[in-house]
């Protein structure tokens, strides 16, 4: 089997900088997590994970110990890496670093990953944005961290990569009420579901918001639904629509050379 061929954005692809929302392709584990499952968190063979783990660091220039990931709790904490972790994960959903070499990384399987970079200021950083979150802050929190360490809010682009979309993420009207209670104006995201009490929500588009609302130059989404293509994603909800007891996880990296 091939490496891992990561799907990237034009935004990200600056001197300096690599970048990579990785698919499902290029990886070792079977069954239910077939391809590059990169969980440490799944009940998936973890000689497989760790492979795959690899596979992924080496598409970025490195070694897993390179790897920057939180141990994810859907919160509103960053973390700076000012180094490798070494397999180390502290809690929290965003990693930020302007230390060359260190991978930033997040874990998704529906939920948004958002890869930042102020390529001036040398400040790179990924983000798993849940809906949980994106309402309590966690793009905020990231560009705050990166902004500490010399990044310009304005400078910074940013890339919301494949995630759950509107057309495959139905919820209930409570969830949209509980969003413009505590974020007014958030209701555009939200439009009628099938049923009276059912609404579809743009998570890739609300996290697009709050990234303009943190100040972001520039921020895009790739476009990929990833509960509606199999192929190429993981998918939480699709998993539990099929009944199915697990799901592989998909790895989104960024770095500074």
């Amino acid at each position: 089997m091939s490496g891992p061929v990561p799907i990237s954005h034009p935004l990200l692809t600056q001197g300096g900088i690599r970048h990579g929302f990785f698919t499902r392709h290029g990886g070792i584990s079977t069954g239910l997590y077939e391809g590059l499952n990169t969980g440490l968190g799944s009940a998936d063979d973890p000689a497989a994970v760790a492979e795959n783990r690899r596979r992924v660091a080496g598409a970025m220039g490195g070694g897993p110990d390179d790897l920057a990931g939180c141990y994810q709790i859907h919160s509103a904490i960053t973390r700076v890496a000012d180094g490798p972790w070494r397999g180390d994960r502290p809690e929290g959903d965003a990693a930020v670093s302007r230390t060359p070499g260190v991978i930033c990384a997040v874990l998704t399987a529906d939920c948004a990953p958002v890869l930042l970079a102020d390529a001036e200021a040398g400040v790179v950083g990924a983000v798993h944005a849940g809906w949980k979150g994106a309402l309590g802050g966690i793009v905020h929190s990231a560009v705050t961290a990166m902004e500490a360490l010399g990044a310009r809010p304005g400078r910074i682009v940013a890339v919301v990569g494949p995630c759950i979309a509107q057309p495959s993420y139905e919820v209930g009207a409570d969830f949209q009420a509980r969003f413009e209670h505590h974020d007014p104006g958030s209701g555009r995201f939200f439009v009628a579901g099938v049923a009276a009490d059912r609404r579809m929500f743009d998570l890739p588009g609300y996290v697009l918001w709050r990234l303009e609302q943190a100040g972001v130059g520039a921020a895009a989404w790739t476009g990929h639904d990833t509960c509606a293509d199999e192929t190429l994603f993981y998918s939480n909800r699709r998993a539990f629509q099929r009944g199915e007891p697990d799901f592989g996880r998909l790895m989104s990296a960024i770095s500074l050379d």
